[in-house]
Protein backbone atom coordinates (compact mmCIF):
# COMPACT_ATOMS: atom_id res chain seq x y z
CA UNK A 1 0.00 0.00 0.00
CA UNK A 2 1.64 3.14 -1.21
CA UNK A 3 1.70 6.28 1.25
CA UNK A 4 1.30 9.76 0.06
CA UNK A 5 4.42 11.80 1.25
CA UNK A 6 4.30 14.75 2.76
CA UNK A 7 6.23 17.60 1.71
CA UNK A 8 9.50 18.93 4.09
CA UNK A 9 8.68 21.64 6.70
CA UNK A 10 10.94 24.10 5.16
CA UNK A 11 9.79 23.75 1.44
CA UNK A 12 8.41 27.08 -0.03
CA UNK A 13 4.84 27.67 -0.34
CA UNK A 14 3.54 27.12 -4.20
CA UNK A 15 4.24 30.71 -5.50
CA UNK A 16 6.49 31.95 -3.22
CA UNK A 17 10.27 32.29 -3.97
CA UNK A 18 12.78 31.30 -1.78
CA UNK A 19 15.20 34.06 -3.08
CA UNK A 20 12.74 37.01 -3.12
CA UNK A 21 15.85 39.70 -3.67
CA UNK A 22 17.39 37.65 -6.05
CA UNK A 23 21.16 37.26 -7.25
CA UNK A 24 22.94 40.87 -6.72
CA UNK A 25 23.36 42.58 -9.73
CA UNK A 26 27.20 42.37 -11.09
CA UNK A 27 27.72 38.81 -9.46
CA UNK A 28 27.20 36.92 -12.45
CA UNK A 29 30.32 35.44 -14.60
CA UNK A 30 29.91 38.26 -17.68
CA UNK A 31 29.47 40.91 -15.14
CA UNK A 32 32.68 40.33 -13.30
CA UNK A 33 34.59 39.47 -16.72
CA UNK A 34 33.27 43.03 -17.66
CA UNK A 35 34.51 44.70 -14.45
CA UNK A 36 37.79 43.28 -15.18
CA UNK A 37 38.96 44.96 -18.12
CA UNK A 38 36.61 48.59 -18.10
CA UNK A 39 39.39 50.37 -17.21
CA UNK A 40 41.79 48.99 -20.04
CA UNK A 41 39.18 49.65 -22.46
CA UNK A 42 41.27 52.68 -23.82
CA UNK A 43 44.39 50.89 -23.84
CA UNK A 44 43.02 48.07 -25.96
CA UNK A 45 41.14 50.16 -28.43
CA UNK A 46 44.22 52.36 -28.79
CA UNK A 47 46.21 48.94 -29.92
CA UNK A 48 43.81 47.63 -32.01
CA UNK A 49 43.81 51.02 -34.48
CA UNK A 50 47.45 51.20 -33.91
CA UNK A 51 47.12 47.24 -35.61
CA UNK A 52 44.83 48.64 -38.29
CA UNK A 53 46.35 51.59 -39.26
CA UNK A 54 49.32 49.34 -39.43
CA UNK A 55 47.56 47.08 -41.91
CA UNK A 56 46.36 44.74 -40.07
CA UNK A 57 42.76 43.86 -41.32
CA UNK A 58 40.88 42.13 -38.97
CA UNK A 59 41.43 44.81 -36.44
CA UNK A 60 40.50 47.70 -38.97
CA UNK A 61 36.97 45.40 -39.97
CA UNK A 62 36.45 44.72 -35.77
CA UNK A 63 36.46 49.18 -35.36
CA UNK A 64 34.59 49.49 -38.70
CA UNK A 65 31.96 46.93 -37.44
CA UNK A 66 31.28 48.54 -34.20
CA UNK A 67 31.54 52.03 -35.17
CA UNK A 68 29.96 51.84 -38.32
CA UNK A 69 26.32 51.14 -39.38
CA UNK A 70 26.40 48.54 -42.53
CA UNK A 71 25.30 50.11 -45.55
CA UNK A 72 21.83 48.41 -47.09
CA UNK A 73 21.12 49.16 -50.43
CA UNK A 74 18.21 51.45 -51.44
CA UNK A 75 16.19 51.24 -54.76
CA UNK A 76 15.80 54.87 -56.13
CA UNK A 77 12.11 56.14 -57.71
CA UNK A 78 12.16 55.24 -60.86
CA UNK A 79 9.31 56.97 -63.56
CA UNK A 80 8.11 54.58 -66.08
CA UNK A 81 4.83 54.70 -67.86
CA UNK A 82 1.93 52.35 -67.43
CA UNK A 83 -0.91 53.20 -69.55
CA UNK A 84 -4.02 54.85 -67.19
CA UNK A 85 -6.40 53.30 -70.49
CA UNK A 86 -6.56 50.11 -71.05
CA UNK A 87 -6.86 46.86 -69.19
CA UNK A 88 -4.84 45.78 -66.07
CA UNK A 89 -3.50 43.39 -68.12
CA UNK A 90 -1.82 45.87 -70.14
CA UNK A 91 -0.90 47.64 -66.90
CA UNK A 92 0.97 44.24 -65.83
CA UNK A 93 2.65 44.23 -69.49
CA UNK A 94 4.13 47.58 -69.34
CA UNK A 95 5.83 47.23 -66.34
CA UNK A 96 7.26 43.58 -67.45
CA UNK A 97 8.28 45.88 -70.36
CA UNK A 98 9.82 48.29 -68.52
CA UNK A 99 11.43 45.91 -66.13
CA UNK A 100 12.66 43.79 -69.47
CA UNK A 101 14.43 46.88 -70.85
CA UNK A 102 16.22 48.00 -67.38
CA UNK A 103 14.62 50.79 -66.83
CA UNK A 104 12.64 49.72 -63.76
CA UNK A 105 14.81 47.25 -60.95
CA UNK A 106 13.12 43.96 -60.47
CA UNK A 107 12.02 44.42 -57.10
CA UNK A 108 10.20 48.25 -57.87
CA UNK A 109 8.49 45.99 -61.00
CA UNK A 110 7.33 43.06 -58.41
CA UNK A 111 6.35 45.84 -55.72
CA UNK A 112 4.16 47.19 -59.23
CA UNK A 113 2.75 44.19 -60.21
CA UNK A 114 1.42 43.37 -56.58
CA UNK A 115 0.08 46.53 -56.95
CA UNK A 116 -1.88 46.08 -59.57
CA UNK A 117 -3.49 42.59 -58.53
CA UNK A 118 -4.45 44.55 -55.07
CA UNK A 119 -5.91 47.14 -57.37
CA UNK A 120 -7.66 44.48 -59.84
CA UNK A 121 -9.18 42.77 -56.64
CA UNK A 122 -10.51 46.35 -55.81
CA UNK A 123 -12.02 46.23 -59.45
CA UNK A 124 -13.72 43.15 -59.15
CA UNK A 125 -15.46 43.75 -55.55
CA UNK A 126 -16.58 47.08 -57.08
CA UNK A 127 -17.87 45.36 -60.02
CA UNK A 128 -19.87 42.68 -58.02
CA UNK A 129 -21.52 45.64 -56.10
CA UNK A 130 -22.80 47.03 -59.13
CA UNK A 131 -24.16 43.92 -60.42
CA UNK A 132 -25.89 43.72 -56.87
CA UNK A 133 -27.12 47.38 -56.84
CA UNK A 134 -28.55 46.24 -60.37
CA UNK A 135 -30.18 42.75 -59.58
CA UNK A 136 -31.92 44.58 -56.36
CA UNK A 137 -33.47 47.33 -58.31
CA UNK A 138 -34.80 45.08 -61.00
CA UNK A 139 -36.34 42.57 -57.82
CA UNK A 140 -37.53 45.86 -55.85
CA UNK A 141 -39.22 46.75 -59.38
CA UNK A 142 -40.75 43.32 -60.47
Amino acid sequence: MATKKTPPTHAWAKGQSGNPKGRPAGSGEVAKLRAAIAGQVPAILESLTAAALAGDVQAARLLLERALPPIKAVELAQAVAIPNEGSLTDQGRAVLAAVAAGELAPGQGAALLASIGTLARVVEVDELARRLDVLEAKNANG
